[in-house]
């Protein structure tokens, strides 16, 4: 029998239902007990479930936290977990900022910690094969591509929480809330690029930062990517990644492939795997990517290795996300981080 994992919940908010719901799926990992400032608890876990207010005041079995919490908090919830020597799993993203990021990299590595970001994408079938095919080299050149994240979120939304749709706290508007993931995955696949510049704007969502913005990315290699989020698209649309390389093209919509023409390679689609699209609704009503995720995390922890989300890696979305700030070429509308 594998030795069963504790993890401590920080957060009650929308995102630690799906925390809860994909622990129940998992053999051998138990929240063991909930941080909240509201002092509830999620619908879905036992009422005798032990609540604090802090990681501090926490007094339950706990190998690692989750925190579940909103971004521009998680670097001072990690300096808490570490004091306590938790191994930490974050919901994405790492921190709104490199330098917050990699300040909370350094903590983890002195206290000889694990830390992993819930950046569940990565676990998707068709995302893991291309992964493969572009280390193999097999695909040839890779000319260019497009990342669309067309979504649709109304006032209700952001007005849900004070901090949503700020540059504190959130960290923004949809490049690193709605975005996030596929900022992820284009780091994963691709790396970071050499050049970033961006057109954000605001237009009819009453909040600090912006509802829509396009990137484009150059890398030394020549590929360039275009890479779009929004919160205007209603009804809100399933994201969509196209690629074109000497090889041939292929279409992704919402991590799975839907359109191969490239040469010699058969059509690896693999259906077994949702994930939850996000393209109206921020409720993840599947949860197989999170499941994944602790799993992974939880295996990590039991022997000792590196989770497959390094904290280090997760890092580069956000600086990915830092550089689209920096490079905003709209006059009519500044980000705190333009240079």
């Amino acid at each position: 029998m594998a030795r069963t994992i504790n993890f401590l919940l920080v957060g009650t908010g929308g995102i630690s239902a799906a925390y809860v719901n994909a622990s129940s799926r998992v053999d051998d990992i138990i929240i063991s007990g909930v941080v909240s400032r509201s002092g509830r608890l999620p619908d879905a876990l036992r009422s005798d479930t032990p609540v604090s207010r802090s990681i501090e005041e926490a007094d339950c079995p706990a190998d690692a936290v989750i925190l579940a919490t909103p971004n521009g908090t998680h670097l001072e919830l990690i300096e808490q977990a570490a004091a306590k020597q938790m191994h930490i799993l974050v919901e994405k993203v790492l921190e709104t900022t490199p330098d917050r990021a990699n300040r909370a990299l350094e903590i983890c590595e002195k206290a000889g910690l694990k830390l992993s970001v819930s950046f569940q994408r990565r676990m998707s079938p068709d995302n893991s094969t291309l992964k493969r095919l572009l280390e193999k080299g097999v695909l040839g050149q890779t000319y260019a591509a497009s990342m669309d994240v067309r979504f649709h979120r109304d006032m209700a939304y952001y007005n849900s929480g004070p901090y949503r749709g700020g540059w504190n706290i959130d960290g923004g508007g949809p490049f690193i809330q709605q975005a996030a993931h596929n900022a992820d995955l284009l780091c994963w696949w691709f790396g970071l690029p050499e050049k970033v510049a961006s057109l954000l704007h605001r237009h009819d969502r009453d909040i600090e930062a912006y509802d829509h913005g396009t990137a484009l990315l150059q890398y030394s290699s020549g590929l360039q990517i275009n890479f779009t989020a929004s919160t205007l698209c209603k009804p809100g649309f399933p994201t969509r990644f196209e690629l074109h390389t000497e090889k041939g093209s292929l279409l992704m919509v919402n991590d799975q492939f839907t359109d191969w023409n490239i040469e010699g390679i058969e059509n690896p689609a693999d259906q077994s795997f949702e994930v939850h699209d996000g393209a109206a609704s921020a409720t993840v009503s599947d949860t197989a990517g999170h499941e994944a995720i602790l799993a992974d995390f939880a295996d990590a922890i039991r022997h000792d290795r590196d989770p497959l989300i390094l904290g280090s890696s997760a890092r580069q979305a956000t600086e990915l996300i830092y550089r689209i700030y920096q490079n905003n070429l709209n006059p009519q509308f500044e980000t705190p981080f333009q240079t």
